[in-house]
């Protein structure tokens, strides 16, 4: 395993559906996730994330030189069968209280470390894997915020004729109608953290943060489904900063990217990615910190 990211980061994403559902909301019919006070919408921090899992589990095989990557949650993980791996790899009883007292904390760390060492989104995201085979918790140094729409957004309703039946019986019914959800157009921006000091407790490295820039790059290439619509990565905009704590405050490099929409649309509604300018004022960024664009 290469040594942990020795620079803090902060980036900006950018993203954008049409004619799709970026992320329902199962509490609101599975509707698009939607501020009602703005009607601007709204994406969970937790659905980026299962989309960065997702790419990094495809990507696996193709990455030999890469070890560790594991994914921890995934669809129909059992997490306890996680945890245990980690005390049959060390050679622990899997009941603590029958170590030795003095050995206890070394353990506990050593658990945790495992778990670190083997499964990417952990060493990432962090995890929480206290439960009844219990692997402690870590907090990881790569956070997402909600991403939210750069304008308000209008979703939609439209109804979809099922021309099938479940049952031979209903054969002769009239064919039922269904509900599709949708968003005309929607241009997102996220904003994330990395903190090289959390890095250093779960191992997260240099080859870690390279994939992690290339899942948010191509993540939505291999997420496609008739719900989702057309969604595209556009801009994901790093700050790398010169030193493990940093050389300026995050909010004011994110101040320093606006999406602005382009001149001569009238008060039109955007309906593509080209409807926006971003720009970035270099001037405002401060002395210790560079930035890339990685798309």
């Amino acid at each position: 395993m290469s040594e942990p990211i020795q620079n803090r980061y902060e980036f900006v994403y950018l993203f954008d559906v049409e004619l799709g559902n970026p992320n329902g909301d199962p509490d609101a019919g599975n509707m698009p996730r939607i501020d009602y006070e703005t009607n601007h919408g709204l994406v969970t921090d937790v659905a980026l994330k299962r989309k960065v899992r997702n790419f990094v589990d495809l990507a696996r095989p193709e990455l030999p030189d890469h070890p560790g990557l594991n994914i921890y949650v995934r669809e129909k993980a059992i997490l306890n069968n996680e945890h245990a791996e980690a005390y049959t790899a060390l050679g622990y009883d899997r009941d603590p209280k029958k170590w030795a007292k003095e050995d206890r904390t070394t353990r506990e760390k050593a658990l945790t470390d495992w778990m670190c060492a083997n499964f990417f989104d952990i060493r990432s995201f962090g995890a929480v894997m206290t439960t009844e085979v219990n692997c402690g918790q870590v907090r990881g140094p790569v956070q997402l915020a909600f991403a939210k729409s750069v304008e308000p957004v209008t979703a939609q309703e439209v109804a979809i004729t099922r021309m099938a039946v479940t049952n031979e019986r209903d054969a002769e019914k009239e064919r039922t109608i269904g509900r599709k959800h949708l968003i005309p157009y929607g241009l997102y921006r996220a904003e994330g953290f990395i903190s090289a000091h959390l890095a250093e407790r779960t191992g997260f490295s240099e080859q870690d943060l390279e994939l992690l820039w290339r899942a948010l790059s191509q993540m939505f290439d291999h997420d496609r489904s008739a719900a989702r619509g057309k969604m595209a990565a556009r801009r994901l905009i790093v700050f790398k900063h010169a030193s493990k704590l940093g050389n300026a405050p995050a909010q004011k490099l994110f101040d320093a990217v606006t999406v602005l929409p382009k001149d001569g649309r009238d008060g039109r509604p955007a309906r593509a990615y080209g409807d926006y300018v971003v720009e970035i004022d270099e001037a405002a960024i401060p002395a210790g910190v560079e930035w890339s664009d990685r798309l």
